[in-house]
């Protein structure tokens, strides 16, 4: 039997190696009846997939060891499929490249996607895993016969061609793709190996055919005189609205709404400059968005499904409109009602040129929910104002807002909704889904008059551009929507300083340089090569030129030199400050200061405290904590995020015991 098996050890393994694959799927895909009708639908790109994991599974023939070899393969690809299926479960971008390559970070959190008697049950299971590879490792028989590495070399080497080969048939047949627009709809389509695989691999921009010095001498030359900037007196505030999940669900053909969910933003667009936004993603890739509408650049030219703010923008400065403006006096700002570290955003934004970041955890009250747990965007217009009232300058503030965020509940949880959805019955969302998102957008809307009329009393010039990150994961196609076509939503720019009004669909990576030409600002290579070569010939041909030589290449347009200096950030447009702490009795002690949240906690010799209440933006209170003479204290804004980080921290007081205990102040109450 042995033998016969070794005759035919080949096709028993892509055998084994497909019905591995099917069970990958269906962990990935949360149906085994899914993953089957994928296999019988999508049959190529099946026998692609299992042909990408049989390759890996050559190695088995350099060694007597096959068996425990073959197993420790097999054991591998089944492992990143339950991690796949476990993210999944959890966030709506599956398990990428760039978190493969973050293995160790991730491991920090993993509390985030599993409990904590489920990580007990997994690391049992790691160590019943381990177990057996070792005694497999010891036990299991070795292959007896004759080892002809002259002919298996050449063999496991040319597997490895025909694997390249029939890539590259593939992509071109269309069979593949290499672009992404969604990233979980892309794992679906082209199956998990091959997509973890890409994102691993492909990253980055390809270095241009004719790439060189005198290439990028000619593009720059292409854009011809540049006109001079010429500021308004006072400089005109530019605030950046992005809005989570926000479109036109009218333009949703088969649906049936009781009401228009967003007449504000529609009178909006009636009155001022607007049109279609082109995004680089749909139902997911919110930093993508931002990232192309901070920056300039396009997303088409990075890896498939590659999010910058995972990979080059983790370690390096990238040219930015808020870095155009910082040269021009003005103070830049972002700000997220959703926890800092989420995408990387503390550490990313240092390198797009922002002074401040405002996250939940620095809002002084976050409680005011979604049904399913998105902080509500009417936060927004108050941390706005804050953003615009700390500075003497002019401000250029990036805002992303969160309350429109899915996944969408099937179940009817809203008990008395304003908005009842008819027509998606036999859609893959239903009405119920349809029913809570509308709703939320009639939410987000009412929080677009309510800015748009708070900056109306503003005594500053304002300019404020609104638009959607991306249409919302309701698994929708380009028939289902009225202007066929899924990669745009919409957007208006609202002013208070009278600009002519002038409808333009545009890209996201084109709005910044736009609105700085409404404006009379012409500075930065990326703004002024778009306000000048537009709709040009070779436009989109240069501008990946010139993206690759900005982030990867030798900085031709800057003279070999990087000119953007990392910004040292700041959490929170208002400090937080410790002013004092007051004994009321024994272990019992209230915190007081400035710009408190429910993130803040007393710490103690470094030791933070978790229960530390939130009375109010003035006042912490911490019970049955021992307090001695000495002790070194402070106040940290901890994360909101699994990991619990330290995000900043206060000042420091050292403590002295006091002869008399306080009293609460009679505006605060104690919990």
């Amino acid at each position: 039997m042995v033998k016969v098996c070794n005759w035919f050890s080949v096709p028993l393994q892509f055998l084994g190696v497909c019905i591995l694959y099917l069970i990958v799927e269906a962990i990935c895909r949360h149906s085994l009846y899914d993953a089957v009708q994928f296999m019988t639908g999508s049959k190529l790109v099946f026998l692609y997939n299992a042909f990408l994991i049989f390759v890996t599974t050559t190695v088995v023939y350099l060694t007597r060891r096959r068996i425990f070899a073959r197993t420790v393969i097999f054991v591998v690809w089944l492992i990143l499929g339950i991690i796949n299926g476990v993210v999944l479960a959890c966030r709506v971008t599956p398990f990428t490249g760039p978190d493969l390559k973050l293995i160790t970070e991730s491991l920090r959190i993993l509390n985030k996607y599993l409990s904590l008697a489920m990580l007990i049950i997994v690391l049992a299971l790691l160590v019943l895993l381990i177990c057996g590879l070792v005694w497999l490792a010891v036990k299991a028989p070795k292959y007896q016969g004759k080892m002809y590495y002259r002919l298996n070399i050449p063999l496991v080497l040319a597997g490895i061609g025909a694997f390249v080969m029939v890539t590259n048939v593939a992509l071109e047949k269309r069979v593949l793709s290499s672009y992404f627009g969604n990233i979980a709809f892309a794992y679906e389509d082209y199956g998990f190996p091959y997509c973890l695989g890409t994102t691993f691999f492909n990253v980055g921009i390809n270095c241009p055919n004719g790439y060189g010095e005198d290439l990028m001498h000619e593009i720059v030359q292409s854009e011809g005189t540049i006109e001079r900037t010429r500021l308004s007196e006072p400089a005109t505030n530019i605030i950046f609205l992005q809005l989570e999940s926000f479109f036109d669900p009218e333009l949703v053909e088969f649906l049936n709404i009781s009401e228009d969910p967003i007449p504000n933003f529609r009178r909006l667009m009636k009155e001022y400059t607007s049109g279609y936004f082109k995004v680089p993603s749909v139902g997911a890739g919110t930093a993508n968005t931002e990232f192309e509408a901070i920056t300039g650049m396009s997303l088409h030219y990075f890896g498939p499904g590659e999010y910058p703010y995972k990979t080059i923008l983790k370690e390096k400065t990238c040219e930015s409109i808020p870095y155009v403006l910082k040269g021009l006096g003005y103070s830049t700002h972002a700000i997220h009602n959703n926890e800092a570290n989420f995408y990387s955003r503390k550490s990313v934004f240092a390198n797009l040129g922002f002074e401040t970041f405002t996250s939940e955890e620095y809002m002084p009250d976050i409680s005011d929910t979604t049904e399913t747990g998105w902080v509500k965007d009417h936060i927004l217009t108050d941390e706005i104002m804050k953003c615009l009232e700390s500075t003497d300058s002019a401000d250029y503030i990036y805002t992303i807002s969160v309350q429109g965020h899915g996944d969408y509940p099937a179940e009817p949880i809203l008990e008395d909704p304003q908005i009842t959805v008819t027509g998606a019955e036999k859609q893959e969302k239903n009405n119920n889904s349809w029913e809570y998102y509308v709703n939320q957008l009639k939410e987000m809307d009412d929080f677009i008059q309510e800015l748009v009329e708070t900056l109306e009393d503003y005594d500053e010039p304002v300019v404020l551009v609104m638009y959607g990150d991306h249409l919302p994961t309701m698994g929708l196609t380009a028939e289902d929507v009225e202007n066929r076509y899924l990669f745009q939503t919409e957007y208006v720019m609202w002013d208070n300083i009278g600009l002519e009004k002038k409808d333009v669909n545009l890209a996201a990576y084109q709005m910044g340089a736009e609105v700085l030409d409404r404006l009379n600002i012409h500075e930065g290579t990326i703004v002024n090569y778009h306000q000048n070569r537009r709709k040009t010939q070779n436009y989109q041909v240069d501008l990946e030129a010139m993206q690759y030589d900005i982030l990867y290449g030798e900085q031709y347009v800057y003279q070999g030199q990087d000119p953007f200096m990392r910004t040292k950030l700041k959490l929170g447009a208002v400090p937080v400050v410790f002013s004092g702490i007051t004994k009321l009795s024994d272990g019992t002690y209230y915190i007081t200061g400035e710009n408190f949240t429910a993130s803040s906690k007393l710490e103690i010799n470094e030791d933070l405290i978790e229960d530390t209440y939130f009375i109010g933006p003035n006042t912490l209170m911490v019970r049955e904590v021992e307090i001695t003479d000495g002790d070194v204290l402070d106040v940290a804004q901890q994360s909101n995020s699994s990991t619990h980080r330290v995000l900043s921290r206060t000042g420091t007081i050292t403590y002295e015991e006091p002869k008399t205990t306080g009293t609460l102040p009679p505006e605060e109450e104690q919990p």
